[in-house]
């Protein structure tokens, strides 16, 4: 069974305030369960946010005018 964190203990791990992991909730940005009124966030869940946003080191975003059509 996966930890189930609180929004203060999501927010601690993410070195963030509460409000911002509030707003990755509200947003829908971020997976949640609901127990009753509690929300708790997997800590996979958490795992998999922080992966996603991940940028690769020696990777440079390209800008528009330097694609190739």
């Amino acid at each position: 069974m996966d930890q189930l964190l609180t929004p203060q203990e999501a927010a601690e791990r993410l070195g963030t305030s509460l409000r911002f992991v509030r707003r990755l909730i509200l947003e829908r940005r971020i997976a949640y369960t609901k127990l009753g009124r509690h929300v708790r966030i997997a800590a996979s869940d958490l795992d998999a946010f922080i992966a996603a946003g991940r940028i690769e080191a020696g990777s440079l975003p390209r800008s528009p005018e330097r694609r190739s059509a």
